[in-house]
Formats: C-alpha cells, structure tokens, sequence
C-alpha cells in the first residue's frame, strides 16, 4: 500500500495521503455519530468517537507544524495520532455490539483504521 507521496514534495499536513484518508473518515464518523442516542451524544460514545477520529487529523496537523523545529517532535505528534486510530477501533465496536452501527460499517471502518495505522506506522518510520 502506497502510504504518501515524497518527503520532499509534502509542504503541508494536507499532502500527507493518511491525513487525507483520516479526515474523510472522521467526517463519516461525525454524522454518523450524531444519530447516535442522546444519551451518547455529551460525553458519551458518540463524543469519544468524534474526538478520537478528529484527534489523529488534529495531531498530524499540529505535528506537522512542529517538524522543521524537531522531526523528533513531529514523530511523537504520529505516534499519538497511531494511538487514536487504535482507540477508534474499539469505540466502533462499541458502536457495533450497542447496535448503532450495522456489521458491514463496521467491517469497512475497521479496514479504514487498520490502513490509517499502517500509514501511520510507515510515516513514523520514514520520517527523518
């Protein structure tokens, strides 16, 4: 799997093929998410969902932003955006097992969150 395109022609956090793949996802997962029961929606299942899909397009971003001071930083910022993803794989099972979600949504957003980690992985590892 293609993870990005060269370093050298990525300027900004949005040339980073996982950011874009991240931030497709976590806007399903926003309006997916507000059809949720209300009692998910204020810091609930619905809110942990939204915060951790958004969280690993936040953390790439603001990583980003911190690289051309220290590549050590914005390996750090990947790692805990890598952390969000797998969070995210627990919280559309949740979703799956409580019902709001249908078995091939979640089979598809698994997939999706298992790429964005693998991206994840190999963008930390190229990064230096």
């Amino acid at each position: 799997m293609k993870t990005d395109i060269p370093r050298q022609q990525i300027h900004a956090f949005e040339d980073l093929a996982v950011f874009r793949k991240a931030y497709k996802i976590s806007l399903e997962i926003h309006q997916v998410s507000l059809k949720f029961p209300r009692i998910e929606q204020m810091n609930g299942l619905a809110q942990q969902m939204r915060r951790a899909s958004k969280g690993i397009c936040a953390n790439l971003a603001e990583g980003f932003g911190k690289q051309s001071i220290s590549t050590a930083e914005f390996k750090r910022y990947v790692l805990i955006a890598m952390g969000s993803a797998d969070e995210m794989r627990v919280w559309i099972r949740y979703a799956l097992d409580l019902k709001y979600i249908e078995q091939p949504t979640w089979q598809r957003w698994k997939k999706e969150y298992q790429d964005i980690a693998k991206m994840l992985n190999g963008l930390h590892k190229s990064w230096s």
